[in-house]
């Protein structure tokens, strides 16, 4: 018996079926609580406005998530909305529904009185009112039921319903497994797993980081049997990019990458003049972080963008070096080989303190290290 015909048919009536293996039985109510599944299920089914909503700077996953969940419930028949507290990077504009998110930033008396009118809230890939800047104190003190779906570590109390599973490779394939769980599986349209599909792709770098579990396979041959072209996918989220783009990632690459060859770690800075001079646009720097790790003996790379409030921090590793601990002192954190935080200061001083605090994780790189090429 397939996973995901127990997912969406076993889970319809929270009971066995017939033949399914006993540890994929155990393992699926281990995932999604069957009871949990029917609570927000029930809660769906009595909701007349929905809003949905996802951490600020949203990416892949969390506008993947978050539209994949739109449109389920649009075909459900209900009054759904999305709302997020900044705009999304242009890279996503292809996804269906994309036009028709609500931006706080751009029109904050409109998304306040979608947030007052909900009467439930859906929080998608963000797991504390923090990670939503503005729009966070919003949601948060809003009267509606309020459901978390999220797979990042430590979950905040603030939502009635806390589906939290930080062993997901992502918010999607999380948000997957909940649709199924509440018996909704064949309600998922080709927009929607177009949506969640999406933020499974960016959140693995299309299926090269966070994608250990094989089931996460099975969850992608379902959206595909829905008609998804993940090429298209992963030429738009992921390699598509404008020419200012390009010219600001290679000159980030040649010209501001450092090698901290006792660490194994590269680290990228790039100020606000910088990003003015290449005509930056929100989603140009997305996936640079990653490139150094190509580099035979690199294990850890770091990149620090001068935002207009902060010093973005975005850190990703091989080799399960914690950059999750390195991102904590400085107040992020995230999965262990892909982090993030954001540092009030100055981009030279967030440098310094980074070069700082990385020998103190010497002892969990690697007992054999490969030479720098």
């Amino acid at each position: 018996m397939r996973i995901i015909h127990y997912l969406c048919e076993l889970n319809r009536i929270c009971a066995p079926v017939p033949g399914t293996p006993p540890h994929i039985i155990q393992k699926m109510q281990k995932i999604i609580n069957s009871a949990t599944a029917e609570r927000f299920r029930q809660w769906i089914e009595e909701s007349e406005q929905i809003v949905l909503t996802c951490h600020v700077r949203p990416d892949g996953d969390a506008i993947g998530s978050t539209l994949g969940m739109f449109h389920l419930l649009k075909r459900l028949g209900k009054r759904a909305t999305v709302v997020v507290p900044d705009m999304p990077p242009r890279s996503l504009s292809f996804l269906p529904g994309f036009k028709g998110i609500s931006i706080f930033t751009r029109h904050e008396d409109y998304c306040r009185r979608l947030v007052a009118e909900a009467d439930l809230i859906i929080c998608c890939d963000f797991n504390d009112p923090k990670r939503q800047d503005a729009l966070g104190p919003v949601v948060a003190e809003s009267a509606a039921r309020k459901v978390m779906v999220d797979h990042h570590q430590e979950p905040s109390d603030f939502c009635d319903i806390t589906i939290s599973r930080p062993e997901m490779s992502s918010a999607s394939e999380l948000m997957f497994r909940v649709i199924a769980a509440m018996g909704y599986y064949m309600e998922i349209d080709l927009d929607s797993a177009t949506c969640l599909c999406t933020g499974i792709v960016t959140d693995t770098r299309n299926f090269s980081v966070n994608c250990s579990d094989p089931e996460i396979y099975e969850v992608l041959m379902r959206l595909l049997e829905k008609g998804v072209d993940k090429n298209r996918i992963v030429r738009e989220a992921l390699m598509a990019q404008s020419l200012s783009s390009l010219r600001l990632q290679t000159y980030a690459l040649s010209n501001k990458m450092e090698i901290i060859e006792p660490m194994r770690a590269a680290v990228i800075t790039i100020d606000a003049d910088e990003l003015k001079r290449f005509n930056y646009e929100r989603g140009d720097t997305e996936g640079l972080v990653n490139t150094p790790l190509n580099v035979r003996g690199v294990i850890s790379s770091y990149f620090l963008r001068q935002d207009e409030d902060c010093i973005k921090i975005s850190a990703r590793s091989v080799e399960n070096f914690p950059v999750s601990e390195v991102c904590k002192l400085f107040g992020g954190g995230g999965h262990l080989q892909a982090a993030g935080a954001e540092f009030h200061g100055s981009l030279e001083e967030c440098r310094r303190l980074l070069l700082e605090y990385l020998p103190r994780f010497k002892n969990f790189l690697p007992s054999r290290l490969e030479k720098i090429e």
